[in-house]
């Protein structure tokens, strides 16, 4: 019998089994197995025809060019030579809820250490090449992770996106040969966090096996499914490096960024479930815990960068006036920031602008009752600036290379200590000089050049300074919207501005792609003016506001642009959310798809929830379809139709006896029932959030 080790998250296990010339080869990757004394893989695998006559399986740091023929763990070179690392010598460390595997090679003097680690029903595997010869090794590519997917897969789901177009859902049968999502932006990019879910036949959002994948990582990455002749499928991740980017001395290492992934017998939900709470246990929140999210009023499309300080006061007067818990001035309040043109480097306020700096308008903030928040974008500089012309190398180039804008700025390189030191006493004097509870990162361009893996180690270092010397301000992470909405960023931030497009109907889509790897009450969803900017296209404020309801809730507009009725609903919204927003955050999410086009999503407990039935066109179908609900615990549930939504103009919708009395108190419906045969809708108009809350009995 072979000498089994395996790990197991939620519905998932990892198994390997050891030996003694070799790293642990690859068992088992899937759903949770109950493992005993189980056969060895060597009394499995037959002679093939056109083999190496020593049979090499798949293992934890498969030897390429040595007999392994699928994607390498690791690629090492010495002296411009390739190397051909061969981990013959291994030892595992193994607890509940943690497996330790260190695996050497003395004739290239590496050492490869892989920790895989249960997070919630997710495991979080880190990976790690060490120097211990006695000459320098230079690393090409490190995997995250290496894992197997079996033979009964059948489709890979994955995002994709530009600017204003972000997660767009892809889904392509498994690969006769490769499938590869390969990112050179510099960030991870408007496609969303670099991951996939991988479906075996059947899947759906509900039921069936999913194995899903993330890096928690924010800058160029490759993800790879290559097809092995044998049958199976091997899926690899990990970070992209600059060529020469990595050169380790002797006694030195270079750790891969971590990979969260998950195995789900409960469909695409249960793999994203796990994913929030994985991402959820790397969020350091001031004072330990989360409070609830206060809702925000942002100023940039209310204002652009027209400030000034009457103006700025009379849009957080209007904020505070309908609900608004917290204020963020965002780009235009430094000096020199009248476009987009210049300024950027100089964090100091425009004093024809705010002529006695912002502790006027922040202390007026504070005064009417919310929190004051500012935009930053410390990463990047514009050659119209103080700093650039101060230090124009400070800018990151190639030599001799001419300096490509986008928005008219370059970034800084924040390889340079000097660098980081600069704008972490910019952000050090604002956060003190100030009473500024919370900071909008922002990131506006792909980075050309990327400046490699150190240059995302160096923001990420900028944001752990200033975190620990400000541990109770939050930060939202934004690149020009979506740019960079990735599990690495947990690390040091409490909020994604999920996309610069907040039109109630492009969100539909991107707000589901954002939640199949991060949790909603870290997902940035304001209330859009109309028309919304981004797209020109009209929305009832109704619809506007349910759609927004889903996430964290802000307001993006000035509430002074609305009649007074639109003010009062705009405050009722707002009211209506903090009534929920304890069930909505932190909380399980069901995405899901009903008739003709309705789409749904479910967010709150195994006992209480808030149900979103989502229609974008208008009905093909006379009458709608009950909407069947697959998620509820058995039992007898309280159902009540809380509000429609939107689809306001022209004539109302009919309804019936039984929505009307569920409008009035609960009505009581069994949860096999809504399972099998659904719960009945009433008429819903195009672009209409129709609203639910149950709650089980007992």
């Amino acid at each position: 019998m072979s000498q089994i080790v395996s790990l197991h998250a939620g519905e998932g296990s990892l198994v390997w089994e050891r030996r003694e010339d070799g790293s642990p080869l690859w068992r088992h990757f899937g759903p949770r197995v109950t493992v005993g004394d189980i056969f060895a893989i060597a009394d499995t695998r037959t002679p093939a025809s056109y083999s190496l006559d020593k049979d090499v399986p798949f293992s934890l740091a498969p030897p390429a060019g040595l007999g392994w023929f699928g994607p390498a763990a690791v690629v090492l070179r010495r002296d411009g030579h390739a190397l051909a690392p061969f981990f013959d010598r291994s030892s595992v460390t193994a607890t509940e809820t943690f497996i330790h595997i260190v695996s050497n090679d003395p004739v290239t003097g590496a050492e490869l250490e892989q920790q895989f680690e249960v997070s919630g029903g997710a495991f979080v595997c880190r990976a790690i090449v060490r120097n211990i010869g006695s000459a320098p090794i230079g690393i090409d590519w490190l995997a995250s992770t290496t894992l197997p997917l079996p033979s009964v897969a059948r489709e890979i789901v994955s995002w994709r996106g530009r600017h204003n177009a972000e997660l767009v859902e892809c889904r392509e049968a498994m690969p006769q040969h490769a499938w590869v999502r390969e990112v050179r932006r510099g960030m991870s990019g408007h496609g969303g966090a670099a991951g996939l879910f991988v479906l075996d036949e059947g899947a759906t959002f509900h039921a069936g096996t999913a194995r899903a994948l993330q890096l928690a990582w924010s800058g160029d990455s490759r993800i790879a499914v290559e097809r092995d002749d044998e049958g199976f499928w091997t899926l690899s991740a990990g970070a992209v490096l600059q060529p020469g980017e990595v050169t380790l001395a002797p006694g030195e290492s270079w750790q891969a960024p971590d990979a969260i992934f998950t195995v789900s017998t409960t469909g695409r939900n249960g793999a994203a479930s796990a994913f929030h709470d994985a991402v959820r246990a790397r969020i350091n929140w001031p004072g330990g815990t989360m409070r609830p999210r206060p809702v925000h009023l942002n100023s940039w499309e209310a204002c652009y960068f027209d400030h000034d300080e009457q103006r700025i006061i009379a849009l957080a007067e209007a904020a505070a006036s309908v609900g608004v818990e917290r204020f963020i001035l965002d780009d235009g309040w430094f000096r020199g920031r009248n476009d987009d043109t210049a300024g950027l480097g100089d964090w100091t306020p425009d004093p024809r602008k705010f002529p006695q700096g912002l502790g006027p308008l922040a202390r007026r903030v504070n005064a009417l009752g919310m929190e004051f928040g500012l935009w930053v974008e410390p990463e990047m500089i514009n050659p119209d600036s103080d700093l650039y012309r101060a230090h124009p190398d400070w800018a990151l180039a190639l030599p001799d290379r001419t300096r490509p804008t986008a928005r008219n700025q370059l970034v800084l390189d924040l390889r340079r200590t000097d660098v980081r030191d600069y704008l972490f006493d910019c952000i050090d004097a604002l956060l003190r000089d100030l009473p500024i509870t919370y900071l909008k990162w922002d990131h506006n361009r792909d980075l050309a050049p990327a400046g490699g893996a150190a240059q995302i180690r160096g923001t990420y270092d900028l944001f752990a300074r200033v975190r620990a010397a400000h541990p109770a301000v939050e930060i939202e992470a934004c690149a020009g919207g979506g740019g960079r909405n990735d599990a690495g960023m947990a690390d040091h931030c409490h909020r994604y501005w999920t996309s610069d497009n907040i039109d109630a109907v492009s969100r539909i889509s991107i707000q589901r792609g954002f939640l199949a790897f991060l949790p909603p009450e870290v997902m940035g969803s304001h209330i859009a003016a109309s028309p919304a900017h981004a797209t020109g296209r009209r929305h009832s404020l109704a619809f506007r506001a349910a759609m927004a309801m889903c996430g964290h809730l802000g307001v993006e507009m000035d509430p002074r642009t609305l009649s007074a009725e639109e003010r009062d609903e705009l405050a009722e919204w707002i009211s209506f959310h903090k009534q929920w927003r304890d069930l909505l955050h932190g909380s399980r999410v069901w995405l899901g798809e009903g008739a003709d086009g309705v789409v749904w999503q479910a967010q709150g407990t195994s006992a209480e929830c808030l149900l979103f039935v989502i229609r974008n066109d208008p009905p093909q179908d006379r009458r709608p379809q009950p909407l069947p609900l697959p998620f509820l615990e058995p039992g007898m549930w309280d159902v009540r139709l809380l509000r429609i939504a939107g689809g306001d103009a022209g004539h109302a919708a009919h309804s019936a006896s039984l929505f009307d009395a569920m409008k009035a108190d609960p009505v009581a419906l069994d949860a096999g029932w809504l399972s099998a045969n659904g719960l009945p809708l009433p008429p819903a108009k195009a672009e209409t959030v129709t609203l639910f809350h149950l709650r089980k009995r007992g």
